[in-house]
């Protein structure tokens, strides 16, 4: 039995930071490990409290540990693994190394009981996940990373002034379930939902997340949203503006997702549409909207990995990955385009596929609330996923009309953690029951009825027809998708720049006459108080004497004309 007073956390970044000091086999056996490490001692850690610490007025309790907490703690710990599994031979140690304290402070954020401990875990995280942007080394990477970084920070500094007027409002510090009543709760929700890639800075998923390396997205799309995901399931369940905040970010994800031509902007605008249906169940609120979107994150989590690491593969063996330039590659690379096509497969919530037996739960709870418009809107959203991720990149990227290129498979490593995550994919997808008793709280649905799958089926088959039928409209063109972030990307670059041309003239307009008007005040200035200036001179104390009595004088007249 681990002890209860070892921070899975920790363990995470404690080891990332020690790994640059290591070499070798010794590395690579130290990186695999200590996620397992982690997952061990979340498994072993009973529900409950572990410690407090006390921090100026406040108790601070950084290891809550309930079903909840402990859901996302394995999946992030199991992601984590992968993860390494699939670049430990070709990541950099700086990559390693901030990959896994990444990961150990979404974890801390998910163990956190009090807002203080949360809002120093979800800083280390933005912190951490900027340098793994940064770890591709390459121009794009560097300037996306700046903008990822700014964004973040303002989500920090909007969370720390809601966090701050929390403790004003409240008198504590505790992490619970929040209501739109006050100043300090809408703060914290949209520090939150910044987080989450909620509008209108969804952007930076697209600009930031397909700028890392082949093998950094794996990571960056495992932690940051769902941990933003497990705070809105723990601090605002049932608020329903979070219902039509999530139906926005599933069709914009949507609709970018189709129009993109880049492969992995492609699945980057995919975390946004998928992240959606997650906030879209927490709004509606009930124990089996909230048990969905906790399980959607678990399932999404994994096979969005999957699908990163296809693609990641597809960018390491080609060096290319917008769709215009692919097509083909099943022919020399077979194990990525089977494991691309089950993880296609599990987003689009086909049968006896993980996706199916997590976003089905949120659909029925709508219909179960008679949601009739929630229903119908997260139906025709669930053929768009289809249309967008489970047919478009592997048609383009692995079918369709033949690149020509002839790349090697993906190296040992990286297949290995393809297939451990293609079998999770249909091991939870057969048997949901082994999710189903992780989720916090008794699960009574049963997602393989004749009516969901058929219905399910029907809408695949229909949007299947539909993107072949669509097809001519849907080829791979060299496009670039203009979004928000052309505001702050393109225009505010712009401003500022007319905003320093605009002063560097006023500065050289005024700069001639400032200086005569200075020059002259200098003449003046030396006049009275210089070496031979009139108020430099030695004066007589008779002289002294009488200029006073003057002065005082005048005063005094001015003083009887006043009154």
């Amino acid at each position: 039995m681990i002890s209860s007073y070892i921070h899975p956390a920790f363990i995470l970044i404690i080891g990332g930071l020690i790994l640059p000091l290591l070499q070798g086999k010794w590395r690579s056996i130290l990186a695999l490990l200590l996620p397992l490490i982690a997952l061990v001692a979340i498994w072993s850690v009973p529900d409950g409290n572990h410690y407090s610490i006390s921090f100026l007025s406040y108790e601070l309790e950084p290891f809550r540990v309930d079903k909840l907490s402990r859901l996302f703690i394995i999946v992030f710990s199991i992601t984590a693994f992968a993860g390494v599994l699939y670049c430990y031979k070709q990541a950099s140690n700086k990559e390693l190394s901030t990959a896994l304290i990444y990961a150990g402070s979404a974890i801390g954020v998910t163990l956190a009981a009090d807002m203080v401990t949360l809002f120093v875990f979800w800083e280390i995280m933005a912190l951490a996940s900027t340098l793994v942007v940064w770890s591709a080394r390459t121009d794009a990477s560097w300037y996306a990373g700046m903008r990822y970084v700014l964004i973040h920070l303002l989500g920090g500094v909007i969370l720390m002034s809601g966090i701050a007027a929390y403790s004003h409002e409240t008198g504590g510090i505790v992490f619970t379930a929040m209501n739109l009543e006050s100043l300090s709760s809408w703060l914290i929700l949209t520090g939150f939902l910044i987080n989450a890639g909620a509008p209108p800075l969804s952007a930076w998923i697209a600009d930031a997340y397909p700028e890392s390396s082949f093998s950094g997205m794996v990571f960056l799309s495992a932690f940051t949203t769902k941990a933003a995901v497990y705070v809105l399931l723990r601090g605002y369940p049932g608020t329903e503006l979070l219902i039509y905040i999530g139906l926005f970010m599933i069709f914009y994800g949507i609709v970018y997702a189709l129009l993109e031509n880049d492969m992995r902007r492609i699945l980057a605008y995919s975390i946004v549409n998928q992240v959606g249906f997650m906030v879209c169940g927490i709004g509606i609120g009930t124990e089996l909207a909230l048990n969905g979107a906790a399980a959607h994150a678990f399932t999404h989590i994994i096979y969005k990995a999957l699908l990163l690491m296809s693609a990641g593969a597809v960018l390491y063996t080609t060096g290319k990955r917008k769709c215009s330039d692919l097509g083909g590659l099943f022919q020399t690379m077979p194990v990525t385009c089977t494991c691309g096509i089950i993880g296609a497969l599990s987003i689009s919530s086909f049968p006896l596929t993980s996706g199916f037996v997590s976003k089905s739960m949120m659909t029925q709870a709508t219909a179960d609330g008679h949601m009739l418009v929630i229903w119908l809107l997260l139906q025709a959203a669930s053929a768009g996923v289809f249309l967008h991720a489970g047919i478009k990149f592997p048609w383009f990227v692995f079918f369709q009309e033949d690149s020509g290129l002839r790349p090697p498979e993906a190296p040992l490593n990286m297949r290995l953690a393809m297939i451990f995550f293609s079998f999770l994919c249909i091991l939870i997808g057969i048997t949901p029951g082994l999710l189903y008793q992780l989720l916090p709280y008794s699960v009574n649905f049963v997602p393989y009825t004749v009516g969901h799958v058929l219905l399910q089926l029907q809408l695949l088959l229909f949007s299947g027809l539909a993107f072949f039928v669509m097809l001519p409209w849907m080829q791979r063109t060299l496009t670039i998708s203009l979004d928000i972030d052309w505001l702050y990307r393109k225009a505010l670059p712009k401003v500022s720049e007319m905003i320093i041309s605009i002063l560097s003239v006023a500065g050289a307009y005024f700069g001639t006459r400032g200086q005569k008007i200075t020059g002259i005040l200098s003449d003046c200035v030396m006049r009275l108080y210089g070496p031979h200036g009139a108020l430099s001179r030695e004066i007589q104390t008779g002289f002294v004497v009488l200029l006073v009595v003057l002065m005082l004088g005048l005063y005094l007249l001015l003083y009887l004309i006043t009154i």
